[in-house]
């Protein structure tokens, strides 16, 4: 079992008219001084105020223009379409359940199948919770978060639900043969907590228990172990972290018939203290590095990752340890499973009763292996799993007892499939999904820049065939947080943008995906290369990618836009800024600017780790460098930037992109903003949201790269 732990207007706009005062108070650029701090309250008379505005004077300049409304009615079918697949979200041992959303159900239904009908491509389908039809009943603008069933009887789930899709939720006990949820059974209010189970009647918790409970990062402090019938005040202390961690979190996977049960102290962002709980109650630490990332259980066996080398292995590298030497007191000592070469990069790794399967990339292209253990030698044998080339894949579900997997594979043409994969034999198409645009129109190569000192960096650029001279682009890159960006189906790229790329490409435009460090694509050396210090590394990545556009012919200085979202704000905010002639557009959702005082801000005291802490002085000597909020100029002109958000996000602060668009605005910049009441940090609550937001986003590029000089 796994461990599972994106116009122009003529005249005054409402953006000059609402910061007319604020504007002629700032003079030049302020030091610590910042105008604007009354924007970074959330829900403020004023601050919202501003926010309708904003939304205003965006609508009216968007949604008005030719092509909006097809724009939005084709994004809408696609997202909607019942034509997709229906993931196996979790394998409760002979039933696959699932969330559906379409157009009748944006909010989703909770379903259930048997095993033996969905893989072979005819589930029949349960409908458990209707999302949508709850919400109504109780007055909530509820959004699935998910559910964790118990094993192996799979009777009893916690099922979690957003308030508008905030990543705070409620927990909810269910019962499966019931259908209902349990009355008088385990319930948190909402807040952000980590609960996992050790028996029926007994939770582990870590939730707001009140003053104190909570780490500076917003996540739980305290674990407590919480009995059935018992008030969730009676709960008893398990375990502490600081007030300086990221959380203390709970996880219990099954290890065939065994249930393994931990506790991980998360110190910050990339090291984690992690802990077993023994049969007699008590968590015992285990070898498990600080900085390497705990996998999955088979067999006995502790799957790690390594993200710093440990003896004799590699960084990147898995490797193994007897949880019963941990249970007797023994020394633990680390087993190689496998190590990648130079081009590759281990990214999954989920267990089923007997064998490991693990998800690599290779030069940026899925790879499938399955290997399993030979008791007597402690050697892992591994098969590669003859899958598409070239493609994207991603495990979406394993069935324990019958070592069965399921994986999708896609490319930037190719429609998702999901595949069935034994541990022995050939895999089998599940599902495929009909093409949504003539892929003969277009062709993809990966291409590789060269960035400032040397280092190739990959990407990915879709064309319509025969395509010749310099056309407008579309970059979109994230460069941090070990996330690597994959290329997927044109009708979801770029992440939580729709079928933006593929609107984009069809017009006869350059849409490229762009590999940046900060990632994980060539293993944790990659991501190193861009942490704290060396950040300007992704921002030399993304320049160097951007003029290798121009230096093919492929675009124009001017005529490339770029996207990021999150931890993408931070690199197209600091791009925009360091490079304004070689950028036409910008693209910045639900993002992070202010570098000075995100960790003051909601969840980011948590990413200290990724980014430098601004109150040291040290840090902040560098990460002044690159803020974008605070190297926004006066008398400098940037590319027209549009920022979309959620005033709901309680991971990154609204503040951000509101700061940055104001600052812009102010000094005579071409701003357009949309913020969305729900949705929390994944913007859309539903399809809906999603669609208006894939047509906004492609009117602002039609209008900035590809209208006629002004």
């Amino acid at each position: 079992m796994t461990f599972r732990s994106r116009t122009a207007i003529a005249g005054t706009t409402l953006f000059a008219i609402a910061l007319a005062s604020a504007a002629a108070a700032i003079g030049a650029a302020p030091g610590d001084d910042d105008p604007f701090l009354w924007l970074e309250d959330i829900d403020g008379p004023r601050a919202l105020k501003q926010v309708e505005a904003w939304n205003a004077d965006t609508d009216k300049r968007i949604r008005s223009m030719p092509g909006f409304e097809a724009d939005r009615a084709r994004a809408r079918a696609i997202l909607d379409d019942e034509a997709q697949i229906a993931m196996p979200d979790q394998i409760l041992g002979d039933r696959v359940v699932n969330l559906w959303r379409d157009a009748k159900n944006p909010r989703g239904l909770w379903r259930v199948s048997p095993l033996a009908a969905y893989g072979a491509g005819k589930p029949v389908w349960t409908t458990l919770i209707d999302v949508d039809a709850l919400g109504k009943a109780e007055g909530k603008s509820w959004v699935w978060h998910g559910a964790d069933c118990l094993a192996p009887a799979y009777e009893r789930c916690l099922v979690s639900l957003s308030p508008s899709g905030t990543d705070a939720d409620v927990v909810r006990e269910w019962d499966m043969k019931t259908g209902a949820f349990v009355k008088g059974g385990f319930a948190l209010p909402a807040a952000k907590s980590n609960v996992a189970w050790i028996d029926r009647d007994t939770l582990l918790v870590g939730t707001d228990f009140g003053a104190g409970s909570m780490t500076n990062s917003g996540y739980p402090r305290l674990l407590k172990q919480w009995r059935r019938g018992t008030p969730l005040s009676a709960a008893t202390d398990v375990m502490a972290g600081k007030a300086e961690d990221v959380s203390l979190a709970p996880s219990a996977v099954m290890d065939g018939d065994v249930r393994r049960v931990f506790a991980s102290r998360g110190v910050d962002f990339y090291t984690s203290i992690l802990s077993i709980r023994l049969p007699d109650g008590r968590f015992a630490p285990t070898p498990v590095p600080p900085s390497a990332d705990f996998r999955a259980v088979i067999g006995g066996r502790m799957i790690v990752f390594l993200n710093k080398p440990l003896d004799a292995f590699p960084a990147g590298a898995l490797v193994s340890y007897a949880i019963a030497d941990i249970a007797a007191g023994r020394e633990a000592k680390p087993e190689l499973v496998l190590a990648p070469t130079d081009s590759q990069s281990i990214e999954e790794a989920v267990a089923t009763d007997h064998v490991l399967w693990v998800r690599l990339l290779d030069d940026v292209s899925g790879k499938l292996l399955a290997l399993s253990r030979d008791a007597a030698t402690g050697r892992w044998a591994s098969r590669a799993i003859p899958l598409a080339a070239n493609a994207t894949l991603d495990i979406a579900a394993a069935a324990d007892a019958r070592d069965l997997a399921f994986v999708t594979v896609e490319t930037m043409l190719q429609p998702p499939a999901l595949m069935a994969v034994p541990a022995a034999g050939a895999p089998t198409t599940v599902q495929i999904l009909p093409a949504r645009f003539d892929a003969n129109a277009f062709t993809v190569e990966q291409r590789f820049a060269t960035s400032k000192d040397g280092t190739r960096v990959p990407y990915f650029l879709v064309r319509k065939k025969g395509a010749t001279g310099p056309v407008p682009a579309l970059i979109h890159a994230y460069g941090g947080f070990r996330a690597a960006q994959l290329p997927g189906y044109l009708t979801g790229q770029p992440y939580r943008a729709g079928p933006l790329g593929l609107f984009w490409a069809e017009d006869g435009n350059a849409y490229v995906l762009a590999n940046i460090r900060g990632g994980s694509e060539y293993g944790p050396a990659w991501h190193e290369a861009a942490l704290r210090e060396k950040r300007q590394n992704s921002f030399d990545d993304l320049h160097a990618v951007a003029e290798d556009l121009v230096k093919a012919g492929i675009s124009s200085k001017g005529r490339i836009a770029i996207s990021g979202r999150s931890n993408g704000g931070v690199l197209v905010g600091a791009a925009m800024t360091q490079r304004p002639d070689l950028y036409g557009a910008v693209i910045s959702g639900s993002p992070l600017h202010d570098m000075k005082r995100y960790s003051h801000l909601l969840a980011g005291a948590s990413w200290v780790a990724e980014y430098g802490d601004p109150d040291v002085p040290e840090d902040w000597a560098f990460m002044k460098l690159y803020s974008p909020y605070q190297n926004v100029k006066q008398g400098m002109r940037y590319p027209p930037a549009f920022f979309y958000l959620s005033t709901r996000d309680d991971r990154v602060h609204p503040g951000h992109a509101r700061k940055m668009a104001a600052r812009l605005d102010a000094y005579g910049n071409r701003v357009y903003y949309h913020e969305y009441l729900e949705g929390g940090h994944s913007v859309g609550a539903d399809h809906a949201e999603d669609a208006v937001r894939a047509a906004m986003l492609h009117a602002f590029l039609k209008t900035e790269l590809m209208a006629p000089p002004k």
